[in-house]
């Protein structure tokens, strides 16, 4: 397991160095994973991990960017944007030589095209949207003050929104909002895996059944 650097478009036409987590042997199958998002990241990091882990004992090389403003990025959150992130997944991919992409729950709708897509239990960006709102309407209402989704949402769509601790823009609400998943992705549904998603802890956990069985499923996706 090596951090490495990959260079990453910027908005103004340069680019900038971001941090992909690699088990890299320069083999032919190649996987570049596009992580769920926001809590969901920390939620399901270690379960990712722990799946690039059993792929590098199946002779599959795996790479874990960051997408930028997450992670290790040293960009700002608030500054990105679908696209930007749309770019820079695509650069991944390219960089890495991926021969195939997996996306994880909401990081789904920012897989590029590869010979083989896979998408690991997507959820709309408008569902995570909504979900995200929703906890941050519960949290005010317990700290005694009153928000409404509806006004939240006007409010991030004019001039950005914090929710649970992730200082988003107005640009990338506006698009995250309608963004859909490519409908020619392979699914690896929940029921697949086993046991309920590690998504839906309080906590971030691990679970070493279900890492075995996703690795063994995208190890048979990637077959010649």
């Amino acid at each position: 397991m090596t951090p490495r650097h990959w260079s990453c478009p910027a908005a103004d036409g340069g680019e900038t160095f971001e941090y992909a987590l690699t088990f890299d042997s320069g083999r032919a199958a190649r996987l570049l994973i596009v992580p769920a998002l926001f809590d969901e990241a920390n939620r399901l990091r270690r379960l990712t991990v722990e799946t690039m882990r059993r792929l590098d004992a199946a002779d599959i090389d795996t790479i874990l960017p960051d997408l930028p403003g997450t992670n290790e990025s040293l960009a700002s959150l608030q500054d990105q944007t679908v696209s930007g992130w749309q770019r820079a997944m695509d650069a991944a991919a390219v960089q890495f030589g991926a021969t195939a992409v997996l996306g994880i729950r909401g990081g789904c709708p920012f897989a590029p095209r590869a010979p083989r897509v896979l998408h690991y239990a997507p959820v709309k960006a408008a569902n995570l949207l909504r979900q995200m709102i929703r906890s941050r309407v519960v949290s005010a209402r317990e700290a005694g003050r009153e928000e409404t989704s509806e006004s939240l949402r006007e409010a991030g769509q004019r001039e950005g929104l914090e929710l649970a601790g992730h200082r988003l823009g107005a640009a990338f609400l506006c698009a995250f909002d309608t963004l859909e998943t490519s409908p020619d992705a392979e699914i690896i549904a929940q029921d697949r895996v086993g046991g309920s998603g590690l998504w839906l802890r309080a906590e971030p956990g691990e679970n070493a059944a279900q890492a075995d069985a996703l690795a063994a499923i995208i190890a048979e996706a990637m077959k010649p």
